[in-house]
């Protein structure tokens, strides 16, 4: 790994001072319990980086290094880097053409590697690297011939689906698993990541009046699965528990964490649900079963979207919290809650979003849960514009210093002998 330690670190040939009254973590000194402090940057759409499509490969380093210094001057220690936002690539891939967040086209190089400056310039912070993919979203839109020549997603045709309104890799086809898997372990190879980020997006998210439309898929390899819900979950459970021992087979210290949809199921359809109601359980609607992913020790942490205020009627912060808190006890996997920064100060959102303490009051409420350990917050630009103060109260309230995110790299290959 490469990195330096002191207050003062260097950044392409100047000075980029940590925030004040912190301490910059060194890496490789005696080992301690620190919490994970995580932001995730979103290439996607162009969400929070670059901050436009098009700009010079110059524009886009600096604006990536501006977030990194953002996160040490938050006082933060994990950058969560969306490196494969859509069958894309933020790296030189053999697999998958050029993202079109780099330079509006899908497929055009931009002139640098920004994977490899994102790995270098965030251990030169003393920052971690989790590099987030996401493995089967293929396009926001149905038209395949807008997708680059040569777009696996275009030689291999019978390998998507369309469905809300987008293209999809269908996870029920065992090449698609392997293609994929393929192509996000080719950055484990050639860089020094810390970890392997998935979000939420397995199955779609269900969209009223439309099927999914894996029939044929169903038919040829359901084999004695009880239902296609049954058959939809194992897919994912192998995509999962395959993509742990191939990471841990190409670089054992790389670590693998997912951050799903934070209810897995409601209390009323299942008695080990948590105590929530309505809307999407990621088990029956997403067919991610994040429990059973949990409790086989495929991850080595969990990072689940707790997107919700404390007190929300249907899905209270409150109440999830505990119920991830004994999912993960006496697994070894690591907990990190993820946080609805981008809610705080939003019009749209609830009076208790307005409220620049909300954020606060969710980590001084977690302190008092022994498996968690940290957070991320969503996302990037608000880490940095922070509208109401909401990060800047977070940082205030339970940062004072900066430290080492928590020691995990080998830990489950350690474990498994």
């Amino acid at each position: 790994m490469a990195g330096t330690a002191g207050a003062v670190l260097a950044v392409t040939g100047t000075t980029a001072p940590a925030a004040a009254g912190s301490e910059a973590p060194v890496r490789g000194s005696a080992p301690r319990r620190d919490a994970f402090r995580g932001v995730w940057i979103a290439t996607i759409s162009n969400r929070d980086w670059p901050s436009r499509s098009g700009l010079s490969a110059a524009e886009q380093r600096a604006e990536l290094l501006a977030h990194l210094d953002m996160a040490v001057e938050r006082r933060l220690n994990v950058v969560v880097l969306q490196v494969r936002p859509s069958a894309d690539a933020l790296w030189p891939s053999p697999h998958e053409p050029w993202a079109e967040c780099l330079t509006g086209t899908q497929g055009r190089d931009p002139g640098w590697d920004p994977l490899a400056t994102a790995v270098e310039e965030a251990h030169a912070r003393d920052l971690e690297l989790h590099a987030w993919f996401n493995p089967y979203r293929v396009a926001n839109h149905t038209d395949r011939s807008r997708l680059v020549a040569g777009h696996p997603a275009r030689v291999h045709p019978e390998w998507v689906l369309p469905f809300g309104g987008k293209l999809y890799y269908n996870p029920g086809l065992p090449e698609v698993r392997r293609f994929v898997q393929d192509a996000m372990l080719d950055a484990v190879r050639r860089y020094d990541i810390d970890a392997v980020h998935w979000d939420d997006y397995f199955y779609p998210y269900p969209v009223a009046g439309q099927e999914f439309a894996d029939d044929e898929a169903y038919e040829r390899y359901g084999g004695d699965s009880p239902d296609k819900a049954s058959w939809r979950r194992r897919n994912i459970d192998l995509l999962v528990s395959e993509m742990s021992v191939r990471i841990k087979e190409v670089k054992p210290d790389v670590a693998f964490g997912i951050s799903p949809f934070a209810v897995w199921r409601n209390v009323t359809t299942d008695p080990a649900g948590s105590d929530t109601s309505g809307g999407i359980q990621t088990y029956d609607d997403l067919y991610a079963d994040s429990r059973k992913w949990v409790r086989e020790g495929w991850l080595d942490h969990v990072v689940p979207q707790l997107y919700w205020h404390i007190g929300q009627s249907a899905t209270d912060y409150a109440k999830l919290l505990p119920w991830w808190d004994k999912v993960v006890r006496g697994t070894g996997v690591g907990l990190y809650i993820g946080e609805a920064l981008y809610k705080a100060g939003d019009p749209a959102q609830s009076e208790a979003w307005q409220d620049r303490k909300e954020l606060s009051r969710h980590l001084e409420l977690a302190a008092g849960h022994p498996s968690v350990g940290g957070h991320c917050f969503f996302a990037a630009k608000e880490v940095a514009e922070d509208p109401i103060g909401a990060m800047a109260t977070v940082v205030a309230d339970h940062y004072p210093t900066r430290v080492r995110p928590p020691k995990e790299r080998g830990q489950r290959a350690s474990a498994s002998g």
